[in-house]
């Protein structure tokens, strides 16, 4: 398993030490580039990513004009840290790590990612078919694997179904229900140690399912849904320039046009993007408080 158990404490020290911190001097030297720069997260396979990162980077430096790189970070918290540090410009992530690189670096949302005609999707507990696991109560003492501390869907909002159904209190140590928990680094990693017998259980997004082969995701099932979570973001550190801003954002709602619709699977494979509503992300901004996550 990439990384070990974490506690709740642990996960604020560790998990979002970086992005708390002040906003520093990187914008003045991410203004002194000549280029934009794209952070995106391994919520699957990162060589994937890595070709991904290839194509639809060469693709936007002829839309907006100017040289486009990316690269991928380790999690969350990194790209968080990067927009901060003046590293990347735009990032490709969930709504909590937005709602907390909005409060505490000024990031910008921009963009929703659209799946299945909705800028909406879920959370959910997946477990092996064959591992007599029914219902969230029978993993009292079990292992699971969330998939990042910092991700809504595959971790604040699975988690917050064991709470409302009684079975844990926001406020405690995870080790008083669960054996051990572990956060495997994106939703494929959660994933696959479920299947391979590594956790009894994975929290990850409704669709992390589809990273699995059609064999393995036979052998899966899922025990436990959250609420509706706004979309996946696209957002931009907040001294961007307006004007490649603008360049950039109009670029990516191109990919909805049916002739670069081939590209939106060099970008998590949605099924398109929208204008985001800033205050679609309130109920996850409210929630992440709940959780000491933020302020």
């Amino acid at each position: 398993m990439a990384q070990a158990m974490l506690d709740r404490r642990t996960l604020l020290r560790a998990g979002l030490a970086a992005a708390l911190l002040p906003l520093g001097a990187g914008g003045a030297a991410a203004q002194r580039r000549r280029d934009l720069v794209l952070a995106f997260i391994p919520q699957e396979n990162p060589e994937k990513l890595i070709g991904d990162i290839k194509v639809i980077s060469a693709w936007l430096s002829k839309q907006v004009g100017v040289p486009v790189r990316g690269f991928v970070t380790s999690d969350h918290a990194a790209a968080v840290e990067a927009l901060r540090n003046g590293d990347a410009d735009v990032s490709f992530m969930g709504a909590l790590p937005y709602v907390i690189a909005n409060s505490q670096v000024g990031a910008l949302v921009v963009l929703a990612e659209v799946y299945r005609g909705k800028p909406i999707y879920t959370g959910r507990v997946f477990v092996r078919r064959d591992s007599g696991i029914e219902k969230l109560s029978d993993l009292k003492g079990k292992t699971i694997a969330f998939a990042d501390p910092i991700s809504e869907s595959g971790y604040l909002y699975p988690l917050d179904a064991f709470v409302e159904q009684g079975l844990l209190k926001r406020e405690d140590d995870l080790k008083r229900f669960f054996g051990k928990v572990f956060f495997a680094g994106g939703y494929q990693q959660a994933m696959q140690a479920m299947v391979a017998g590594l956790v009894d259980a994975a929290g990850a997004s409704q669709y992390a399912e589809l990273l699995l082969t059609p064999e393995q995701q036979a052998e899966v099932k899922w025990i436990a849904e959250s609420k509706p979570i706004p979309s996946h973001t696209v957002i931009v550190r907040k001294d961007l320039d307006p004007a490649l801003r603008s360049k950039f954002v109009a670029a990516m709602l191109k990919l909805n046009e049916p002739e670069h619709r081939d590209l939106l699977k060099h970008v998590y494979s949605p099924d398109g993007y929208v204008a985001a509503d800033p205050a679609a992300y309130d109920g996850v901004r409210q929630l992440a408080k709940a959780y000491g996550l933020l302020k």
